[in-house]
């Protein structure tokens, strides 16, 4: 590389100088020039060696489509946009491709008729054809009423193109039907594409089919619900406890995906008894409280406005006391199974991906999962009660490891309100304490309808991101558990992981691992609001109690974000089990 010797007192100009004869002027000949005088370094010598030349190529490149024809396809952009703005200047619609080519067809044959002209594309040819010839007209030297005779001709004709196309608007002459015509068939071509990502919903089915007689008395939409707040609420009061509890075996706390453990079928009887067949809210009712419940009926109302299915609750009022019931042969008690996500799922019929099958097979493992985790057959904590739906000829091994806590809430100087809520466990701490704890379980059915979340891949690296998506498909049915285990107060809340052990089997199940709350902090982190959902239940109740005596029934919308009080009329829900007992007394009547 050439180099030129420079010195630390020379001029900085000196530095762009290699030339040396940069400045002309003899007075600044010597101002900048170097100590070390002038190099050679930048000299040019020619030589004459044409050992190194190359013959350049000369054969043309290929081109592409697009740029052989760019010229077309600028030309054609130009028509397009010219077009547009004529468009939007008269106000006309654009026909379809194959309407423009009946069109000229049209055109051709006619000779000159006016009949080509009723179509937006050739009525605005006309329309500017007939604009320039008036404004030719004006600078024409004719006379002035040639000029205005013309004028008017051209004009008129103008206008007259306008009227046919004005005409053909009319949704009753023959041109307004073609064009109707075209139009839907333009919009069941493309009209399909401006929601091609977005899936019909299919209207979902009522919980309970209304009735004509039935009365709509009140009406509560979720966002006015949402900005419920109540915090007067005392602190509860156990009024009576009874059943026995299993404890829970701490092997489950370590099951991870890779050593994975079947989900076995136990065969327990678990009691969902509605609050009015309860014996021991009976009692209480003769003498305290005016508001009665359980906590799966309190919770589906504290959280309500995360629901998107349809459910009812059945509320009668007996003098000053309200009771809150479930329906008899209903489904309140089914989990349901992605009813929050994006797609839910909307099988039908016999398939066992269907909601009504996946709310049984996620029923079904929850009550599974929840008594296989326990210490079956061996020592229980007890209660000082005895469970007030076990018979005394019943085997207690038979009996699902629930227990009840009736607990009391001050809501108020004028709501004392009386709740059956259920422990499904008991464990010990590392000193010995007892907690008593609530076991949900959370099944997966098929990660490809869970966001591609794959629990045998993320459930023990990415723990986080499986509760995150589990919240997002399944929000009303976490926050239902939580709302039950703060009612219960319970101190943990027990998450199994259960999934199928292949996809298309829904029989057979294993379970993926485990993971434990506290009630507080995961209502916090399920952004659940416990002043909220006091503030729903209260104004339920305050509704419901400025009804008249009677029963009644509170219906979610299915397809919409409404819960609605009906009156109901005297028998409903109890006429039709009184026919079936008589029905089925007159078949043994006959038998005999």
């Amino acid at each position: 590389m050439p180099y030129q010797p420079f010195s630390k007192g020379d001029r900085l100009g000196k530095v762009a100088d290699w030339t040396g004869a940069t400045y002309q002027d003899k007075r600044y000949t010597n101002k900048y020039s170097s100590q070390f005088g002038g190099g050679s370094q930048y000299a040019y010598f020619h030589e004459e060696d044409e050992t190194s030349f190359q013959l350049v190529d000369t054969a043309r490149t290929q081109k592409t489509a697009y740029q052989r024809n760019r010229m077309r396809f600028a030309q054609r952009n130009l028509r397009r946009d010219k077009d547009r703005r004529n468009m939007l200047q008269f106000n006309l619609q654009t026909l379809p491709k194959s309407a423009k080519q009946k069109e000229r067809k049209t055109k051709k044959s006619s000779q000159g008729q006016l009949s080509h002209c009723l179509s937006p594309g050739v009525i605005l040819e006309e329309l500017l054809t007939a604009e320039s010839m008036g404004r030719k007209l004006l600078a024409e030297d004719v006379t002035a009423e040639e000029k205005q005779r013309q004028i008017r001709s051209s004009f008129g004709a103008y206008l007259g193109l306008g009227l046919l196309w004005h005409n053909s608007r009319e949704p009753h002459s023959r041109w307004g039907l073609e064009r109707i015509r075209l139009q839907k068939k333009f919009q069941k071509q493309f009209g399909v594409r401006q929601k091609w990502d977005q899936k019909s919903q299919k209207p979902r089915d009522s919980s309970v089919e209304v009735r004509s007689d039935w009365e709509v008395k009140e009406e509560m939409d979720f966002p006015q619900l949402m900005k419920m707040r109540y915090l007067e609420v005392s602190e509860p009061q156990d009024i009576e406890c009874c059943g026995a509890l299993e404890y829970y075996d701490k092997a489950f706390d370590r099951i991870t995906t890779r050593s994975e453990k079947p989900l076995r079928s136990i065969k327990r009887i678990f009691h969902t008894v509605t609050t009015t067949d309860d014996p021991v809210i009976r009692k209480l009712a003769k003498t305290q409280g005016n508001v009665f419940a359980t906590d799966a009926i309190l919770a589906t109302l504290m959280s309500c406005t995360r629901s998107v299915y349809s459910w009812d609750i059945v509320v009668q009022r007996v003098g000053s006391k309200l009771f809150f019931d479930k329906r008899d042969n209903s489904d309140f008690d089914l989990l349901t199974v992605s009813e929050t996500a994006n797609e839910p799922p909307q099988d039908e019929g016999n398939s066992f991906n269907s909601p009504r099958n996946l709310a049984m097979e996620a029923t079904y493992i929850n009550h599974n999962f929840s008594q296989q985790c326990l210490r079956m057959g061996k020592e229980r904590y007890n209660f000082p009660n005895p469970n007030p739906f076990v018979e005394d000829d019943m085997d207690k091994n038979e009996i699902a490891s629930v227990a009840y806590r009736y607990r009391r809430w001050k809501l108020g100087d004028d709501i004392d309100l009386i709740v059956r809520c259920e422990h499904d466990g008991v464990m010990t701490g590392a000193n010995g304490e007892v907690s008593f704890i609530n076991i949900k379980t959370l099944n997966e059915w098929d990660s490809r309808h869970c966001n591609g979340v794959d629990w045998r891949q993320k459930l023990d690296s990415q723990r986080g991101a499986v509760i995150a998506t589990e919240l997002k498909n399944n929000s009303y049915k976490l926050a239902r558990w939580t709302c039950c285990a703060l009612l219960a107060g319970s101190e943990y809340l027990k998450l199994g992981y259960v999934s199928r052990y292949h996809v298309k089997d829904s029989s057979r199940h294993v379970i993926l691992g485990t993971q434990q709350f506290k009630p507080n902090e995961f209502a916090s982190q399920i952004n659940l609001s416990v002043e909220n959902a006091w503030g729903i239940l209260r104004c339920v109740i305050d509704i419901c109690m400025k009804l008249e005596e009677g029963k009644y029934l509170i219906l979610k919308d299915p397809n919409k974000q409404v819960i609605r009080v009906y009156s109901l009329p005297d028998g409903t829900f109890s006429s039709d089990e009184d026919d079936e007992e008589e029905e089925e007394e007159e078949e043994e009547e006959e038998g005999l």
